[in-house]
């Protein structure tokens, strides 16, 4: 069968009336309602009031979309200056990551500083949900073609890679087959999310703000990678410029945890009544 002149997946999922749901939406409103669900389980077992992580949504959700969106923007402006009315179509895809994670950190330091909470714990609750999060939206870049790899072939794709029928037309672009870096990237991200559930409960292993600071450096060792196979990031010299703070993000969480375990006295991220500063 000629894969190329199979029917991809509608960006579509149905309409109500005037009114069209995406795919892309309902992806990534997934990842999130689950994130929240496994933060507040977790959260519980800390000690910390579920309302505060609702609370957080409320204000940080929003922000970290327009905090991603801007940085998309700004970085893809030389088409967004010539299509203006283009920039507030987000659900035709088009949010960076590393935006909405800077967006969503530095509310979660301010609103955990007006709460009195501790926001290295708060952080180290929610990591691997977010990490998970990531895994599943980056099903909504598959619906709509994007944030894919450099060309490649129908024998890669199905004889080495052994992708399964509905990801391969997916990736058939035009009549041009690509690497699935969505996928790759979805790959890394659940594993990430497994190591840190197993790991997180094991006494005496993290120190408060080491379960952050571990999705962290995880992230973005394999972003780093991954980004660099990607056709659709802009270059910073030779490097992409995600992978530049790939790069700035890895080490710094690296010597943020060197030096916090040789000059501060943390406590256990286990030890009780730990939430509080």
């Amino acid at each position: 069968m000629n894969i190329s002149a199979t029917a991809i997946i509608n960006r579509i999922a149905f309409t109500i009336g005037p009114i069209m749901v995406h795919w892309y939406g309902i992806i990534i409103a997934t990842g999130v309602l689950l994130a929240v669900i496994l933060s507040v389980r977790e959260g519980n077992r800390r000690g910390l009031d579920e309302e505060n992580i609702y609370d957080y949504l409320i204000v940080g959700l929003p922000i970290s979309i327009i905090c991603a969106r801007i940085y998309y923007v700004i970085f893809q402006w030389q088409y967004y200056s010539a299509n203006p009315e283009m920039i507030y179509r987000i659900w035709d895809g088009g949010i960076a990551i590393y935006g909405g994670l800077i967006g969503a950190a530095i509310t979660l330091i301010i609103f955990c500083k007006h709460r009195g909470i501790s926001s290295w714990e708060f952080l180290d609750i929610v990591a691997p949900t977010v990490i998970m999060a990531q895994g599943i939206g980056r099903w909504g870049n598959f619906v709509n073609q994007e944030a894919h790899g450099v060309e490649t072939s129908l024998a890669f794709l199905q004889n080495t890679l052994h992708l399964p029928h509905f990801i391969v037309q997916q990736m058939c672009i035009n009549g041009i087959y690509y690497q699935p870096t969505f996928l790759y990237e979805s790959v890394w991200d659940i594993a990430g999310f497994i190591l840190l559930m197993v790991l997180r409960h094991r006494k005496q292993l993290f120190k408060r703000g080491e379960v952050f600071l571990t999705y962290v450096m995880w992230y973005s060792f394999g972003r780093f990678f991954i980004e660099g196979m990607r056709t659709d990031s802009l270059m910073l010299g030779p490097l992409r410029i995600s992978q530049w703070l790939s790069f700035i993000f890895f080490f710094s969480a690296l010597a943020i945890w060197i030096v916090r375990r040789q000059k501060f006295d943390q406590p256990w991220y286990l030890d009780q009544n730990a939430v509080k500063k």
